[in-house]
């Protein structure tokens, strides 16, 4: 089993193939963690020393002792009132204003299965897969019982974490603070790896020390953000890619986020994941029920590349859904860059007969398709066709560009509104925006209030008269600004407006991908501004950043591959000199660089010399050759592009006899000494034939000695080498 129960001592471990989670209810009924690591037999209890700690307090009932206190014993959910001066979990405040949380330990229950929850994505798995430990905790005189969700998947070394609030008492309670998951540690020299970054340079990995201070990253801008992703690792100081211990947090959530790390004054660590605690503040009325966001939980003894490996498995078989997440995803051509306002129906056309001649297979309509849209000041909410615009409906459209074999797909922004559109002179109200004062303008827009079910409908009703125009089989998702005023013109209380926002728009594309099984929806947030667990439940990819620079996107995609497999990475081939920085790189090596990721185009096929549109008919040929590979193969990070010389990253079959290796030389200089890659993921004992090269090498001399790369003359190249596995 992997949830295990000793009775006697009250002590929860739960298992997984490689890690032991361990927590327990002691003698005052308070719930403490002891164990989180390498799988292990037996009980940690041992861990938890007791002594007078002088000004840490200590509960009442202990008295006289006083060598008893939450100030220092590690927990499984910290309060507010109980004398735990760190931070805090959960901050719970009365109808007077009292904010005093004292949870006491009142039950369990274990099933098979994995839990899920109320209007949030989550994991999923089956019965054979998974097993739900609830440990159910009460503050009798607040009137308060919680509910901590642990899903234990024991095949892909991963523990999940919710927790479900229920007000059990007679009057109203507000949540003022809600981390969905915690980790307390009682002593440990600790670095912390988080993913800060800004629009068009997102998740730029960053590592620090973990002193005594409080650490702290975070969203306030209504959605995950380009600044800040819902990511940490914590891990040991001498922890690198293949030897070490190291923790991960991920948030399933695609708002408000905040984490949190501090050490504290006897050398212990707290690390912790949850909603943003700014302008929150939920109500809970008798009977009402609040569910936690949920944080996928892991640990790998073995380094960086062993964790985000379960990660990736967790993400691709057990978040993302519906018949996308398993396939090979069509190669695109996004009209953005090739055209951005400036065209209509037969412009889209003659790209679509341009890109079927070299392979490409869809053809994305991108900003610009609809009424009063000639620019980005005006027309979001209405959705309308612009027929004289496109000269033609888009029905008739659509169905030329499937006669030449293309599939067709379309970008929306459903949750803006502009101020110049129909639907803002018929419902100013339903944007964000605080009475009284003029609004503040994003991109020159607003947005919709998504917390408001008449909102939801109307967009939900707008998005399904488009897509029963003709066969759109792909839908690129836009978000484009932050949301500043946080005000909803009907609700009650406007400290529950972020959180029913995600509410309301998981809602939408819940319903959208239920009517439209079969329909490709990609996520985008002025690029990765959304990159996160949350959207992938829906959208089972992400445009990785509005950056296509192919040198830039090297760090973007290897910040994003601690937490996120490649097959989720919306990465297309762009023109040069790139429109975000104008840098000149090798055709080819945008398309090794877009080729770890879901691979498209961003450009006119018809304006490529003839050599590049031979490149491109390659590209794709290869593409779909590497795949299946590339999409459920071990991802490995050889170097940090931000500090090597090469950019390297390696794709290894899970049986071990097909490897991809993807080299990008940063810089060249006069007599250079040449760079050697060490591979990793080989079996050992082997040996592996390179297809383009044409030698055969030993798999212990590629992971120790490495693999030598050429140097040319010019910047920026590339090379991608396909070893496969001699059989003996």
């Amino acid at each position: 089993m992997a949830i295990q129960y000793n009775e006697k001592k009250r002590i929860f471990s739960l298992h997984t193939a490689h890690t032991t989670y361990q927590m327990m209810a002691d003698s005052h009924d308070y719930l403490l963690h002891l164990y989180y690591g390498k799988h292990a037999v037996g009980e940690m209890d041992y861990l938890l020393q007791y002594m007078d700690r002088g000004f840490s307090p200590c509960p009442h009932e202990t008295a006289p002792e006083r060598i008893y206190s939450l100030d220092v014993l590690p927990q499984e959910l910290p309060t507010v009132g109980t004398g735990d001066y760190r931070v805090p979990a959960l901050m719970i405040e009365s109808e007077g204003g009292i904010i005093w949380t004292d949870l006491r330990y009142a039950g369990y229950s274990i099933t098979s299965g994995k839990y899920s929850l109320p209007g949030l994505p989550a994991v999923y798995a089956s019965a054979k897969e998974a097993q739900t430990l609830e440990i159910f905790l009460r503050d009798q005189a607040l009137g308060l019982q919680v509910s901590l969700l642990y899903g234990v998947l024991p095949e892909l070394d991963i523990i999940t974490r919710a927790m479900i609030l229920k007000n059990t008492g007679s009057e109203k309670l507000y949540v003022r603070k809600a981390q969905s998951a915690v980790l307390d540690f009682v002593s440990g020299e600790f670095d912390l790896l988080t993913f800060p970054g800004r629009h068009t340079f997102e998740r730029s990995m960053t590592r620090s020390h973990v002193s005594g201070n409080c650490q702290t990253i975070g969203s306030r801008r209504g959605m995950s953000s380009h600044q800040f992703n819902p990511l940490m690792i914590l891990s040991d100081r001498t922890t690198n890619e293949t030897e070490g211990r190291c923790w991960a947090m991920e948030f399933v959530y695609s708002g408000g986020f905040k984490g949190e790390v501090m050490k504290d004054q006897f050398g212990g660590c707290r690390m912790q994941l949850g909603l943003s605690d700014e302008l929150f503040r939920y109500p809970l009325a008798p009977g009402d029920r609040f569910a936690s966001p949920e944080v996928i939980l892991s640990y790998s003894h073995k380094g960086f590349s062993a964790l985000s490996q379960s990660l990736h498995r967790c993400i691709r078989s057990h978040v993302c859904r519906g018949p996308w997440k398993d396939k090979v995803r069509p190669v695109l051509v996004n009209s953005w860059e090739a055209a951005y306002f400036h065209f209509n129906g037969e412009t889209i056309y003659q790209l679509a007969k341009s890109a079927k001649e070299l392979g490409i297979e869809m053809v994305v309509m991108d900003d610009g398709w609809f009424t009063n849209r000639s620019d980005d000041y005006s027309g979001l909410g209405d959705w309308t066709v612009d027929e004289e615009k496109l000269g033609e409906s888009l029905g008739s459209l659509i169905s030329r560009i499937n006669a030449i074999g293309m599939k067709f797909g379309i970008w929306v922004e459903p949750e803006m509104i502009s101020e110049i559109s129909e639907l803002y002179k018929a419902h100013p109200d339903w944007a964000l925006s605080i009475p009284g004062r003029a609004p503040v303008l994003g991109r020159s827009q607003l947005v919709l209030d998504m917390s408001r079910k008449e909102v939801v409908d109307y967009i939900f009703e707008r998005l399904c008269s488009l897509l029963d125009q003709g066969n759109i089989e792909y839908i690129k998702w836009d978000y484009n600004r932050c949301i500043a005023e946080v005000y909803s013109h009907c609700a009650d209380e406007q400290g529950r407006v972020l959180y029913d926002y995600m509410l309301g728009l998981y809602d939408l594309l819940e319903r959208l991908i239920v009517r439209y099984p079969d329909l490709l929806i990609e996520g985008c947030a002025g690029g990765g501004g959304r990159f996160d667990a949350g959207m992938l439940y829906y959208t089972p990819q992400i445009w990785c950043s509005d950056n296509t620079d192919a040198i830039d996107r090297l760090q973007i995609q290897y910040g994003t591959s601690f937490g996120y497999p490649a097959a989720a990475m919306g990465a297309h081939v762009s023109v040069c000199p790139n429109h975000q920085n104008g840098r000149i790189t090798p055709f080819h090596t945008r398309a090794v660089v877009a080729m770890s990721g879901t691979f498209g185009y961003e450009l006119d096929p018809a304006k490529l010399t003839e050599e590049e549109k031979n490149q491109v008919k390659d590209q794709v040929a290869l593409f779909h050759k590497l795949a299946p590979l590339i999409q459920n193969g071990r991802y490995y990070r050889l170097t940090n592009p931000a500090e090597n010389l090469c950019a390297a990253w390696e794709i290894v079959s899970d049986d071990r006899s097909r490897v991809l290796l993807n080299v990008v030389i940063q810089d060249v200089h006069g007599n250079m000494p040449i760079p050697y890659i060490r591979l990793q993921g080989l079996e050992s004992g082997r040996m592996y034939h390179e297809e383009t090269l044409g030698i055969t090498y030993s798999s212990d001399a590629l992971m120790d000695a490495g693999m030598p790369v050429p140097i040319q003359d010019g910047v920026y190249h590339a090379f991608q080498l396909i070893f496969t596995r001699l059989e003996s």
